[in-house]
């Protein structure tokens, strides 16, 4: 198993993420031994299909949690379809219906945020392809909390909002392709 100092990676993605989390969940390694956190704005009224495709692709347990959850390493967490999801210090998730957030529910800066007050310098902040500024917020907290931020290289994403959104707003500590993030992950110690 893998050894390393950090306790968890967090992903958000919206417009032509689905491909990439898909790919790079194919890529991860079997053991990897950190949780792996995702919100992507999904549409609300569809509550099936997207954890099942995911699933299909990932080489780890792909899950929905519930309210109250306990985070569990090795596991890959994908926010619930109409819920925003949060992380507790006690370890656990927790999901809530207040209003949208940059017109999303789940929104992409209440997770990378919550984690990063959580997990603070042993945080991996990812943001991915997508059209508006959700996640640019939550990688600025975990830039502050001293964990690592990467975005997906714009010329790779389907829509690149998203990462340039987060590099107006901080020095991400790296610039990745899809593929250059799996081997980052696959290769921690």
């Amino acid at each position: 198993m893998i050894r390393t100092k950090y306790k968890a990676v967090v992903i958000g993605g919206s417009a032509g993420s689905f491909s990439v989390v898909s790919k790079l969940l194919s890529q991860l390694r079997e053991d990897f031994p950190l949780p792996v956190i995702i919100c992507l704005h999904r549409l609300k009224h569809v509550r099936s299909g997207l954890v099942e495709s995911i699933r299909l692709k990932s080489k780890l347990d792909v899950i929905e949690p519930n309210d109250k959850e306990p985070i569990t390493s090795g596991k890959v967490y994908l926010a619930p379809s109409n819920y925003h999801m949060f992380i507790e210090y006690d370890g656990t998730f927790s999901l809530s219906t207040e209003e949208p957030v940059n017109h999303s529910r789940p929104a992409i800066d209440h997770t990378l945020s919550s984690a990063a007050y959580v997990y603070r310098n042993k945080l991996i902040g990812i943001v991915l392809t997508g059209a508006n500024k959700d996640g640019a917020k939550g990688m600025k907290d975990i830039a502050e909390k001293k964990g690592i931020t990467i975005i997906q290289d714009p010329k790779t994403c389907e829509m690149d909002t998203m990462p340039k959104s987060v590099a107006r707003l901080i020095e991400p500590d790296m610039i990745l392709s899809p593929d250059e993030i799996a081997d980052y992950l696959n290769h921690l110690s």
